[in-house]
């Protein structure tokens, strides 16, 4: 999803209508989300954490430059002992590469580029091996202008594929059919020459639209679905699906009175029609079934993520009713946000108002379509954020490289990849820059990332920011994060406790986790850039049996192990910490 599409809720969302079942957030006081069960065999993701992999530049096994399959594969020891539960892998399947795998030619291939399938199945053998699950990307909105199945469907007005995308004849007097953009810019209709009709793209003109109000298609894409649940996949991170389905009236979408220029054109208007339609929860409904048909088989549950930008209303109707959505539709509300405890205070309480009982949530703060987390934030409070991220309750995900504090590589003109940069240039949209390859020694050329010419520039810091320093380092930013992941691990409270929003003092967020006599856990996260010191007001309930005191078990200054009293907490500014209640 390119960068127009990086809020929480784009200017172009703004108006879309809300689903069946959407209610609006409430005003009362924070939220108390009580402790869950002891999560099911089937629900693994619950007490997990995700870790994003952009194939093209975590791991070159050959030399060419570009990461693949079996470079994934040598780097799992890392992940495991980082303390990851499941990987995310950004698509390798048969591409023309105008969207870098965006583009499917073959949803039942793996590119040269990438590898072969034998490589997919070691893999994924290796990493259940060390209890790793593997998700793929499944790009369902769009294919490639060169799959076979698009090829069909624009021979001819009379092709038995012809509805598998969408075709509109030219509006009256001529030109496109409506105003539907494309997020990269531009109209979202390309006329064919071959039959005079338009077809729509809601991204790349190289990336049509399929149409799943066709049965036939329908079939062939769960059947694709198979196929790699077949091969050891563990389930599917849903590329766009809020874009799956389109108005079939086919109206215009109504003027953004809110757009100013340089936002990208896309945000012109709002995206009513052609978004979040009746329809999108069925077509979701579908996908859920064939996942749970794997789990009757075996017992072991099939993950199905969705990549949702909207408010937390919106966002929180994909988790559908009756076991028929999706488990994570991913919740970008972190992920935009300014810096400032009054906004994540307040998104952290949306969204946890609006999460439907007895459903999961999820956090996520950095992604291939977005800037790196230290590059929005600067680097202590990109630590701080950490502690955030892994001490919430639900599941989070990690976008490889946050967890050494990898920074957005400048681009030179030459070397710009991402066609949302080279359709758009000059507004700041593309995407190369927070996808540069994986830093993993200062040593080795390139970053240990490949012997040959990187396909993205490694960044300048890599002899500072790397996986080798940074194990031997107890203070670096890894140690950090592998310290939270374990603590995550063998914390019940911090795992499936309870959870206690508790109201914003200052510049401090702070929240409680508890799981009975399991442990209690209080986080702190100064936001703010001046030192201040947190008091727990009266009501906040952080005492038991009149002790007051506690201990730092996790933390951004080093000050693990250090005793506090839990009336009067010293922070430094962009600090976290995370404190075990006695």
């Amino acid at each position: 999803m390119p960068r127009a599409l990086r809020h929480l809720v784009p200017l172009g969302l703004l108006a879309a209508p809300l689903l069946a079942g959407a209610q609006a957030p409430s005003s009362a006081a924070p939220k108390v989300i009580p402790a869950a069960a002891v999560t099911p065999a089937d629900r693994w993701w619950e007490e997990g954490v995700v870790y994003q992999v952009y194939p093209r530049s975590f791991q070159d096994s050959d030399g060419n430059g570009v990461g693949d399959l079996r470079g994934i594969t040598q780097r799992l020891d890392y992940l495991k002992t980082l303390g990851i539960n499941a990987i995310w892998i950004s698509p390798f399947f048969p591409s023309p590469m105008r969207d870098f795998g965006y583009d499917v030619a073959d949803y039942t291939g793996v590119d040269s580029t990438f590898g072969t399938l034998a490589d997919f199945d070691a893999l994924a053998k290796a990493a259940h091996a060390r209890g790793i699950r593997v998700i793929l990307d499944f790009v369902a909105n769009h294919s490639s202008d060169q799959h076979p199945w698009f090829k069909e469907s624009r021979s001819s007005r009379t092709n038995p594929k012809r509805d598998w995308y969408i075709w509109r004849d030219p509006a009256p007097g001529g030109g496109p059919p409506n105003n539907w953009l494309s997020v990269f810019g531009g109209s979202g209709w390309t006329r064919d020459s071959t039959t005079g009709q338009y077809y729509f793209h809601q991204f790349l003109k190289e990336q049509p639209d399929l149409n799943w109000r066709n049965p036939e298609l329908q079939k062939a894409m769960l059947a694709a679905m198979r196929f790699w649940l077949d091969r050891g996949a563990d389930g599917f991170r849903l590329d766009a699906f809020p874009h799956f389905v389109e108005d079939s009236l086919f109206r215009d979408n109504p003027v953004n009175p809110n757009w100013r220029p340089g936002s990208g054109e896309y945000d012109s208007l709002q995206a009513v029609h052609t978004t979040h339609q009746p329809g999108t929860l069925d077509v979701l409904c579908q996908m859920r079934r064939v996942a749970n048909s794997y789990q009757a088989r075996d017992g072991r549950s099939r993950l199905l993520i969705g990549e949702v930008y909207a408010s937390p209303q919106q966002l929180n109707v994909y988790y559908g009713k009756n076991g028929c959505g999706a488990q994570l539709p991913s919740n970008f509300g972190l992920l935009g946000a300014p810096w400032k405890s009054d906004v994540i205070w307040q998104r952290i309480d949306d969204y946890m108002r609006a999460l439907p009982a007895g459903r999961w949530p999820n956090w996520v703060l950095g992604n291939h379509d977005n800037p790196r987390l230290a590059t929005r934030l600067g680097p202590d409070a990109a630590r701080a954020a950490a502690v955030l991220l892994l001490t919430l309750p639900g599941t989070p995900t990690i976008y490889y490289g946050d967890e050494l504090g990898m920074r957005n590589v400048p681009i030179p003109p030459d070397r710009v990849q991402d066609p949302a940069e080279k359709q758009q240039p000059g507004l700041g949209l593309g995407r190369d820059p927070e996808r540069t390859p994986m830093q993993w020694t200062g040593s080795a050329p390139n970053g240990g990332f490949t012997t040959g010419t990187p396909w993205l520039p490694v960044a300048s810091d890599v002899d500072s920011v790397n996986v080798a320093r940074e194990q031997r380092d107890s203070a670096s930013t890894l140690a950090l994060y592998e310290r939270l992941l374990k603590l995550r691990k063998t914390e019940p409270a911090l795992a499936r406790g309870s959870f206690r929003l508790l109201p914003r003092q200052g510049d401090v967020v702070a929240f409680l986790r508890e799981d009975g006599s399991r442990g209690r856990y209080l986080t702190l996260v100064n936001v703010g850039t001046t030192a201040t010191t947190y008091a727990p007001a009266a009501g906040d309930r952080l005492t038991r049996g009149g002790k007051r005191r506690g201990t730092i078990v996790a933390g951004t200054r080093g000050r693990r192990g250090d005793r506090v009293t839990a009336a009067d907490i010293a922070l430094e500014p962009n600090e976290g910490v995370v404190i075990r209640l006695k």
